[in-house]
């Protein structure tokens, strides 16, 4: 026996005062299930979200301001790049401004002529590639060696130690380093109280790349620890369990699931640092250069300084600086791309 939509099994059909309320929840249930217009494409209206977000918006704020008033509006200076600016043409830096002469791209045709620039930026490049290689996968290698101490106080103390010297500043580092390693340091010392012949580490030309980038690690790298060991304490417990199970090992487990939860992280501080690799530090290398010399402890953000602050060329420094941020932008999209490439998020989505 077939049934008609709406019949009972009897055959027979509900009383109008039962079948309309039925058909009015079947109603509003099909109208549940359909979104309304408005929100098909998955928008709130803006009133809604400034009602929903308003504390948030308040939080932010201030910290919005500061980086408008610090990190763009002082970008409108760069218009001092195209000019031969003059500070002393008006009554104060900014009207003078609008008082000097355009020259155009004569300060970037200056900056290709000039072979001190390119010096520069040589070595900026070379500390740039032998921190890379050997700075970065430092952190990696020390928070996996302190995630896997068992005990939480000694981890907690390793962290603490490692860590602490990211609070001081240059001038104490280069200071711990000349204690140590220079011609009156701790290890000089010994050597000649031994018969042995003493060095000075920190006045060799020849080895100040190196001497910096271990300058970075043991400054730095206590950072890097603690953004690689948030990054394991999201990894699941069960995977570890799964892998044991399987017969894998210590470095197998590692290898296997350790590092592939890792590589968001790394992608990600790598894309950040190779967008950062025309900028290897200001103040390091401007506290050792009387002591190893102009030509090894140059590099493009002392060369701004020194043209700029010392010399006065305001305009040439700007051009150079902007050229910097522009060769940055363009290595922040590069590296961002290879990272979509090779599966990973990067800075910013696809």
């Amino acid at each position: 026996m077939s049934l008609t939509a709406g019949s009972r099994p009897d055959g027979t059909r509900p009383p109008a005062a039962v079948e309309e309320p039925a058909a009015a929840v079947g109603a509003a249930v099909a109208k549940a299930r359909v979104p309304h217009r408005a929100s098909k494409a998955g928008k709130v209206p803006f009133r809604v979200r400034l009602r929903r977000d308003r504390a948030l918006i308040l939080m932010t704020l201030p910290v919005i301001l500061l980086l408008l008033l610090f990190n763009y509006v002082p970008l409108l200076g760069n218009i001092v790049a195209f000019q031969d600016y003059d500070p002393y043409v008006s009554s104060n830096g900014v009207t003078a401004i609008f008082h000097s002469p355009w020259v155009g791209v004569e300060q970037f045709s200056r900056m290709i002529d000039d072979p001190l620039f390119w010096d520069a930026a040589k070595n900026t490049i070379v500390l740039f590639v032998l921190q890379l290689v050997l700075f970065f996968p430092i952190p990696i290698a020390l928070a996996l060696l302190i995630n896997s101490v068992i005990r939480p106080r000694v981890r907690a103390v390793a962290q603490a130690i490692m860590y602490l010297p990211h609070f001081f500043s240059w001038v104490l580092v280069v200071t711990v380093f000349q204690q140590i390693f220079g011609g009156a340091g701790i290890i000089a010392q010994t050597l000649e109280d031994h018969g042995w012949s003493g060095f000075d580490l920190m006045t060799n030309a020849d080895l100040f790349k190196y001497l910096v980038t271990a300058q970075a690690v043991w400054k730095d790298a206590g950072w890097g620890i603690i953004v690689f060991l948030a990054a394991l304490a999201a990894v699941s417990t069960d995977l570890y369990e799964a892998a044991a199970m399987d017969g894998a090992g210590r470095w197998r487990r590692m290898w296997h699931v350790t590092l592939p939860a890792l590589r968001p992280v790394i992608a990600l501080l790598l894309v950040l640092r190779v967008g950062d690799a025309l900028s290897v530090g200001f103040e390091q290398f401007l506290l050792q250069r009387d002591a190893v010399g102009v030509g090894a402890s140059e590099v493009l953000d002392t060369y701004v300084w020194n043209m700029g602050i010392q010399n006065g060329d305001f305009s040439y420094a700007a051009a150079v600086g902007l050229v910097k941020g522009v060769i940055g932008i363009c290595l922040v999209l590069g590296a961002n791309k290879f990272a979509h490439l090779l599966g990973e998020q990067g800075v910013y989505q696809k």
